[in-house]
């Protein structure tokens, strides 16, 4: 029991606090060069959505108005949106904008599936119905890439209302640090959803069940032997959720993805691909297995509960679980709490949200349907 318990927490340390000072200490971020472009190849944003009528209409503006001097189209569509989604889309007559009305709701990747198997452009511009490029995003995306780099991944910055104690944002903050250091490395993993790009030829289609197509996309191209690079200079900006329970049900939905993930990237557990390999263990397998690691720790402290040592550890331990409970309960009823306790209970929904994703994918979670994510906005 001793012997598992200390690996446990020793694990569980290694990846939240210890991974990322190594990166720190040990690799200097490289800035990417822009490639001078003297014809630029065509390009196709890629916008699934469902139930977004609230936003759509300005996203496909915003992606209109990208100062992009190839030729770029817009191939949106509406995944069986219960709203007006679809009837906005289809009421755009700039020609550019390619929409397609889907009367079933099947999921997100199967929408991406059936966009991009229509698409005759270069390049793909992956992004989010809610998100917001800097216009100059596009352009330094595909100015970004090289014969041997096969997909981009901007930065997207989380932008919040004042009085919102989700820490999603600060989180985030800590993601888009290690996803600096990971690329310089070579290790960089997945992509941020809402803005990142892949040579076509490099799109693989995935299953209707996919749930983290960001993260698996990418993955593919990885596989295929082609870098994946971070460019912090292409700039996109999301609304954060407005509160921890808001988050939650995304977070389970993701949880659920990550473990079918992690079952069709098994090559990248292996030690001979190097870095890459070192990343994906570090920041993803023990993350996705910290609700593992945690349950695992405080069953061994209890059977070693005896010595006065570990009945300290163990008193520890409950105290930092009924203050992130006592802390997400106050949250989600919209009272304020410190700093502090809001960083504990977005941890500890996080890792909850996170084991409830493992119990369905046990369970043969197959469904790829999707659900909007609540935002402040809808609120006004």
């Amino acid at each position: 029991m001793l012997v598992i318990f200390w690996v446990s927490l020793s694990l569980l340390v290694y990846s939240y606090f210890v991974y990322p000072l190594l990166l720190k200490l040990l690799v200097k971020p490289k800035s990417i060069t822009l490639q001078d472009i003297t014809e630029y190849p065509s390009v196709d944003i890629i916008i699934a959505a469902y139930n977004e009528e609230s936003c759509i209409k300005a996203r496909i503006e915003n992606a209109l108005a990208q100062n992009y001097p190839g030729t770029l189209n817009i191939l949106v569509a509406s995944d069986g949106s219960k709203d007006k989604t679809g009837e906005i889309i289809t009421g755009f007559t700039e020609p550019r904008v390619k929409a397609h009305d889907f009367p079933e709701n099947r999921g997100k990747i199967s929408v991406l599936n059936d966009l991009i198997s229509q698409s005759t452009a270069d390049y793909l511009v992956l992004t989010d119905a809610n998100t917001e490029f800097n216009n100059d995003a596009v352009d330094i995306l595909i100015r970004s890439f090289t014969d041997k780099v096969g997909a981009v991944s901007g930065e997207l910055i989380l932008e919040t209302d004042a009085g919102n104690q989700n820490q999603d944002g600060l989180y985030w903050q800590y993601e888009q640090l290690l996803k600096k250091y990971e690329s310089a490395l070579g290790g960089l993993l997945g992509a941020n959803g809402a803005i990142y790009a892949i040579k076509r030829e490099l799109y693989i289609p995935l299953p209707k069940d996919t749930v983290v197509d960001d993260f698996c996309i990418v993955m593919n191209v990885k596989k295929q032997g082609y870098q994946v690079l971070y460019n912090e200079l292409a700039i996109a900006t999301e609304e954060i959720a407005p509160s921890l329970k808001e988050e939650y049900g995304r977070r389970v939905r993701i949880g659920v993805g990550n473990y079918k993930a992690f079952m069709v990237n098994f090559w990248a557990l292996s030690p001979l691909q190097g870095w890459f390999s070192l990343c994906y263990w570090s920041h993803k397998v023990l993350r996705w297995f910290a609700p593992h690691l945690m349950l695992v720790i405080f069953l061994t402290n209890l059977a070693l509960i005896a010595n006065p040592f570990y009945k300290l550890v163990f008193v520890g331990q409950v105290l930092f679980y009924t203050i992130g409970l006592y802390g997400q309960r106050k949250i989600d009823n919209g009272e304020k709490v410190n700093n502090a306790i809001s960083i504990i209970s977005f941890f500890l929904s996080m890792n909850i949200a996170l084991g409830q994703g493992f119990l369905k994918f046990l369970k043969g979670h197959k469904s790829g349907g999707w659900q909007r994510t609540a935002r402040s906005g809808d609120r006004k």
